[in-house]
């Protein structure tokens, strides 16, 4: 039987993040394809993790920096190997390729790090003007061009540690064709080294068994709060969204609306963000995040700066809850469809579309279904999970002449894993001291 391995950057948690749901698809796919899976990770077991073990697959914790994992790998001999971020290809794909050469090395971009990161660093910069965090979290979204993101990224390592990667694998998947497009045009990443899939499996698209209008009340937000945007647009909501929302919601007669936070690991400084009497309402992590998205009538996701897809307004379009977000957050999320609820980068705009979406029943409807619209003819339109296995049985047939098109990967793994073997050598040998 072929094996496969997974080194997962965190172990899976598909309650507490996209990220975690994502990766279960993955392993699945592995295992609908013959394969033996095993998932190891370096990562502290968490709390929220998936069983693993009851989807036959085993579980394998590994150390950083240290040979044992040579030894590990030497003696699995898996004929394919899926990197989870760049992070952990960079910490172990010399180890495996110095082992097992042969195995298939994937990527899993989960979003492009690197993409997220230039846009936080101009959410940053922008921020620095204001005189007290009230005004430093009133700083709208960021919207800059490709042009103007590539300059940010090409500023910092991190696009070229992230790039480096992905040039080192034999595929990498990509959840967003905004950042298929801006690698190829702007960092002359070969298509075939990318491989589209945002979602291996699909869902109910029916409307029927969902709450409808006036059984839902309150508005709701959700996100991992250890993901940064997440935690930025909750600052926005509570500096200056909600307290709009709230007043012109007020002003109608609508004086009992709260907004419900919904999120795993939330901090000290999240929890005590909470106040009943403004109706800002800290929940902390949900144990079904499908539940508390149906009951609530809209989703508010003020996202500054991010990347990839959003997973929170997947589960919106699937809930059928209209959503208000920015451009960054429906950033390859409809296909040019019109959006189910109202994309806005102003603080005006957002709270005049959350108000006007609360209290629309009609408008409301209309969006909710413009929500299944997206689902079914931009993220459904086709079986990529099927396309992926085709791509990944290919790959492993003419992997010699795959790789030897991929000539600047093959100059990259040659000068960075020796770089890091040296150095992940004088770590170990620091560590035994």
């Amino acid at each position: 039987m072929k094996h496969a391995l997974v080194i997962g950057y965190v172990w899976p948690e598909p309650n507490s993040s996209a990220a975690g749901t994502r990766m279960l698809e993955l392993v699945q796919l592995l295992l609908d394809m013959q394969y033996a899976v095993t998932f190891a990770s370096a990562a502290a077991l968490s709390e929220h993790r998936a069983d693993l073990n009851s989807l036959g697959v085993a579980e394998k914790t590994i150390a950083l920096n240290c040979s044992s994992f040579d030894a590990y790998v030497r003696e699995l001999k898996p004929d394919l190997v899926l990197f989870d971020r760049f992070f952990t290809e960079e910490q172990f794909g010399w180890r495996v390729e110095k082992e097992c050469p042969d195995a298939l090395r994937v990527l899993d971009t989960e979003d492009l790090h690197s993409l997220r990161h230039a846009r936080q660093q101009l959410l940053k910069a922008a921020q620095k003007n204001g005189a007290n965090e009230k005004e430093k979290q009133s700083v709208a979204p960021v919207t800059a061009s490709s042009e103007l993101l590539y300059e940010q990224m090409c500023a910092d390592d991190m696009a070229v540690r992230e790039v480096a990667a992905i040039f080192r694998c034999d595929v990498s998947l990509m959840i967003s064709e905004f950042e298929m497009e801006l690698l190829q045009r702007y960092f002359a990443v070969p298509a075939q080294l990318l491989f589209y899939c945002p979602f291996l499996s699909q869902s109910d698209t029916s409307l029927a068994s969902l709450p409808d209008f006036s059984a839902r009340q309150h508005f709701i937000a959700i996100g991992n709060f250890r993901h940064e945007p997440n935690w930025e647009a909750v600052l926005w909501l509570k500096h200056q969204l909600w307290p709009m929302i709230r007043a012109q919601l007020s002003a109608v007669g609508c004086t009992q609306t709260e907004l419900h936070i919904y999120g795993a690991y939330p901090p000290p400084k999240a929890t005590q963000l909470h106040n009943a009497k403004e109706g800002f309402h800290i929940k902390g992590w949900a144990a079904d995040a499908r539940t508390v998205m149906q009951s609530a009538r809209v989703c508010l996701a003020p996202l500054r700066f991010g990347a990839g897809i959003k997973g929170k307004l997947i589960d919106a379009m699937r809930c059928g809850t209209p959503s208000i977000t920015t451009s960054i957050g429906a950033e390859s999320m409809s296909g040019g469809l019109p959006w189910c609820g109202a994309v806005a980068d102003t603080a005006e705009a957002f709270v005049a579309a959350a108000v006007e979406h609360y209290r629309q029943e009609a408008l409301w409807q209309q969006k909710q279904k413009q929500g299944i619209t997206i689902l079914r003819d931009y993220f459904y339109r086709a079986d990529y999970a099927q396309a992926l296995q085709v791509r990944l049985s290919s790959l492993a047939i003419n992997l010699k002449n795959e790789r030897g098109n991929n000539f600047i990967g093959q100059m990259l793994r040659h000068h960075h894993h020796k770089s890091t073997q040296y150095m992940g050598q004088w770590i170990e040998a620091k560590n035994n001291k």
